[in-house]
């Protein structure tokens, strides 16, 4: 089938390169899809890079949304969110308002590409959502910066990129799919010895070894997340059995990444 895609961002920075690779595998004829919209919890004028982002939107004929969130707080007087901490009042409020204008453009899946509102619970079990994370199955959770502190400090010998379930608790879905990578050999060893892993975070932050490992990272992320979208479209994956996902028995989708990264 033809996949329909909802597309959740905030800056669209982040967003970007995966939102163009997905478009040029559509256009290849390597993934059955559409993007039926693009959200953003950011306006018009907000910020630059979202602005550029959103030309993007306009001029590949894809229907753009925005709702502020930081202008629908304070209008209502809301208070920020804090981790830890339950959602506060006015966001089960802006999740209504954002359900209620996704609603015009039927989707099949959601796609949460650098959002960084957390979803409420009503939104999240009436809108099947995915979520792409910068680790593997039952590794690091948090940013990619948290996620490259805790493998340089783990000597990781390898990471990975995983799209899980989207639900109220970040990170923590039943993963659908994953692909792995090395983080040792060549473009990394060096940088590997150049490096005492207890440097403190800025100086971890700073190194070789960091910038190569998030360079693995994006480079990873958008032949993962088209190569995921496709098992959903063709079938290995199945929108009506998310819930019953476990971290036994994700797709491993790492060869077929291989084939979309020309690495063999």
């Amino acid at each position: 089938m033809t996949l329909r895609i909802g597309w959740y961002t905030t800056r669209g920075r982040s967003s970007r390169a995966m939102f163009e690779a997905v478009l040029g595998a559509i256009r290849a004829g390597d993934l059955d899809a559409d993007v039926a919209y693009v959200f953003s919890n950011r306006d018009p004028g907000d910020d630059p890079v979202t602005d550029a982002f959103f030309d993007l939107v306009r001029a590949e004929g894809v229907p753009l949304i925005t709702l502020g969130s930081v202008a629908f707080r304070k209008a209502r007087g809301g208070e920020r969110s804090r981790p830890g901490q339950p959602l506060p009042a006015w966001r089960a409020e802006y999740d209504a308002e954002v359900a209620r204008l996704v609603e015009a453009y039927p989707t099949d899946l959601g796609v949460l590409a650098g959002y960084l509102l957390i979803f409420t619970e009503d939104f999240a079990n009436s809108h099947p959502m995915v979520n792409l994370h910068p680790a593997l199955p039952g590794g690091p959770i948090g940013t990619y910066v948290e996620v490259i502190r805790e493998l340089i400090r783990a000597g990781a010998s390898e990471s990975g990129v995983m799209l899980n379930v989207a639900i109220p608790e970040v990170d923590m879905g039943p993963v659908a799919a994953f692909a792995r990578y090395a983080t040792r050999g060549e473009g990394f060893d060096d940088a590997w010895a150049a490096l005492d892993p207890g440097v403190d975070d800025e100086t971890l932050e700073a190194s070789a070894l960091f910038q190569a490992l998030r360079a693995a990272q994006v480079r990873h992320e958008a032949p993962f997340l088209a190569a995921a979208l496709q098992a959903f479209a063709d079938g290995r994956l199945r929108l009506d059995n998310l819930d019953a996902l476990d971290e036994s028995a994700p797709l491993d989708l790492t060869e077929d990444v291989r084939r979309r990264l020309g690495d063999g």
